[in-house]
């Protein structure tokens, strides 16, 4: 921290704050997510006396540049969130390095809503797609004289509501930026495989896929469409909320154990438009579960307590943030609040943020964290429609205390002698 006397090097221009709205499914979006994702710079750390110090324009500024540090919280890996990325960076490599032509492996990512899917899988595909650029020089090495220059390792779209394979080709051209004005379908379907093959792109990213009901003729065209475009030489990761039960799979079940799912037998499906295809992408994806954290054995409550303690070191409060998060009874208080959903956690984490700052208070209580709230429209980005909205526990539940124990078998020790 600068001395009373200078000027800190954050307090000139707001350098914290954002540029232009990140949209990742267009390429150029991509890209600029993709090379700066790791580039903001949090609020410096700052006790309460070099805050008084400060004047009150420079203050204000640490204040603005606090709250923009707990609303960009890095999104910190869970046990659970690496077991995706690792399965997910796996199945792309495989596909990628290989000289076989034929059918890539996918992976279906399941998961509650504000889980950490998308982020988890966006950060892993970008992770390879750094090292994909680099090994290939940022040149396409499939290039030919005369071809579309954009090179695309990864695309990434997001499945449209009321999804068509009109609209979804369509999602798939807009981020490369094709045009598609008045083609019909055989053509969007003809070009999204000659995109893919010209951008020499090796991992391609379907976002909500459950936005498909499968009750509509339609939405089984887009799972043939899906199955056509596992012919290339792509990796299509399938992002979404309840998974095995939305059709893309028959309904399965989870082996306790080995935590994978498992499926019955082929029965007979009568007269459905599209009766293999379940099968079919059985047979060529592997389906993962993003989980919330759990709060039931010690290994899953210090899991629990390690990511409290990981956003301590990210919060900018005067006071000092050690054990604010993971002393006493917060951990428990926390996980009530949350279900131990990550996103929810950010949330509430982030509100209660702004009240320590707007009240003066500078440390986060769970007296304080009662009066803040997170709602339905603090998740704008999930469609509710579709169950991706988490259920967000009622707050009285967060102050229920668990039962008293039965102490009549208790041992008090040896009484005293009697006078």
């Amino acid at each position: 921290m600068s001395g009373a006397g200078s000027t800190p090097p954050w307090a000139g221009a707001a350098t914290f704050l954002p540029g232009p709205p990140l949209d990742r499914t267009r390429h150029d979006g991509w890209q600029r997510w993709r090379t700066t994702r790791a580039s903001f710079v949090p609020a410096p750390v700052m006790s309460g006396e070099e805050y008084k110090r400060l004047s009150p324009r420079q203050r204000r500024i640490y204040d603005l540049h606090r709250l923009a540090t707990h609303s960009s919280l890095p999104v910190q890996a869970t046990p659970m969130s690496e077991a995706v990325a690792w399965l997910v960076r796996t199945r792309i490599e495989d596909g990628a390095f290989s000289h076989k032509s034929g059918t890539r492996t996918g992976v279906m990512v399941n998961g509650g809503g504000a889980q950490g899917k998308t982020e988890t899988v966006c950060e892993a595909v970008a992770a390879f797609e750094d090292e994909w650029l680099t090994l290939n020089q940022q040149v396409n090495p499939d290039a030919m004289p005369g071809t579309r220059d954009l090179f695309a390792p990864v695309a990434y779209v997001r499945c449209p509501v009321k999804a068509t394979p009109i609209s979804t080709c369509q999602r798939i051209l807009d981020f490369y930026g094709e045009d598609h004005k008045g083609m019909r379908l055989e053509d969007l379907v003809r070009t999204v495989k000659t995109a893919i093959a010209d951008h020499a792109t090796k991992a391609l990213v379907i976002d909500d896929i459950t936005r498909l009901k499968l009750h509509r003729e339609a939405d089984q065209d887009v799972l043939d469409l899906i199955r056509e475009m596992m012919s290339m030489p792509v990796t299509l990761i399938l992002v979404g909320v309840g998974i095995p039960t939305s059709g893309l799979l028959r309904d399965g079940r989870r082996d306790p154990v080995t935590r994978q799912w498992l499926f019955p037998p082929v029965k007979d499906r009568g007269r459905s438009p599209n009766a293999d295809a379940a099968t079919q992408h059985e047979r060529r994806f592997e389906l993962i579960d993003l989980d919330a954290f759990s709060y039931d054995t010690p290994a899953q409550i210090e899991a629990w307590t390690a990511h409290l303690r990981g956003l301590e070191g990210c919060l900018r409060l005067l006071n000092d943030t050690d054990g604010m998060l993971t002393a006493g009874g917060m951990p428990e208080y926390l996980f009530r609040r949350t279900n131990g959903v990550v996103g929810l956690l950010e949330k509430l984490i982030q509100t209660g943020c702004r009240h320590a700052i707007e009240t003066e208070a500078e440390h986060l209580t769970i007296d304080l964290l009662q009066r803040c709230t997170v709602s339905p429209t603090d998740l704008p980005d999930l469609d509710a429609d579709s169950g991706e909205q988490p259920e967000i526990p009622a707050m009285s539940a967060a102050r229920k205390k668990r039962p008293g124990r039965n102490t009549v078998f208790d041992d008090d020790g040896p009484t005293g002698a009697v006078g």
